[in-house]
């Protein structure tokens, strides 16, 4: 008589939570708080699971996070990439600044730039946090130098001015409206700085 075999036994137990909204529910707390003020038990009460699932699932504080500043830039900050396409360095800004902006004004979301949180708030046991953080702006920084350079090239600006300048320039505003927008300045404000940013931007 032919034998049935069993099926095997299961690998282990399966989660019993969802590990992307676990991970959106983290980052709304880095993203509020900061990485360092970001407690484990505001973690684990906000994502629902307990501390070893946390482990189980993430690492530990710092992977977590790591994780969470993935997700920040694939969502929220996915504007920042699409920009780059725009026609003009004009495009590329007011695309920049009005992405920013549409950020700011998400209210389902916290008010502020978790990067710039990170890395003012990161004592020296938070280096590795702090570095991962500049590592990545500085990637972000150079698709942007040169798309601004190929404009520079096309003569789109005035004499004398330089591809680096307006990087900073453009990061400046946008961080200012993060900043300004977690201190609670309105949208319509904020909206306002745009405009402004933009009818000042230097053009031939």
């Amino acid at each position: 008589m032919e034998q049935t075999l069993a099926p095997p036994p299961p690998k282990g137990r399966p989660r019993e939570f969802c590990t992307e909204a676990a991970l959106a529910a983290a980052l709304r707390v880095f993203w509020k708080n900061g990485y360092e003020s970001a407690s484990m038990a505001e973690l684990t009460a906000a994502m629902g699971i307990t501390k070893p699932s946390l482990y189980a699932a993430f690492g530990n504080k710092e992977q977590l996070f790591h994780k969470a500043l993935d997700l920040y830039e694939q969502e929220k900050l996915a504007y920042t990439k699409s920009a780059l396409s725009a026609p003009t360095a004009r495009g590329v800004a007011e695309r920049m600044l009005k992405g920013a902006l549409e950020m700011q004004s998400n209210a389902g979301d916290p008010k502020g730039c978790l990067a710039v949180m990170s890395v003012v708030s990161c004592g020296a046991e938070a280096e590795s946090i702090r570095n991962d953080v500049i590592a990545r702006r500085a990637s972000s920084g150079a698709a942007l130098l040169a798309r601004f350079q190929e404009a520079k090239d096309a003569g789109e600006f005035p004499d004398g001015l330089e591809p680096e300048a307006l990087v900073q320039f453009l990061y400046a505003i946008m961080q200012g409206i993060a900043v300004q927008a977690g201190a609670g300045t309105s949208c319509a404000d904020l909206s306002r700085v745009v405009e402004t940013s933009m009818a000042v931007w230097p053009t031939r």
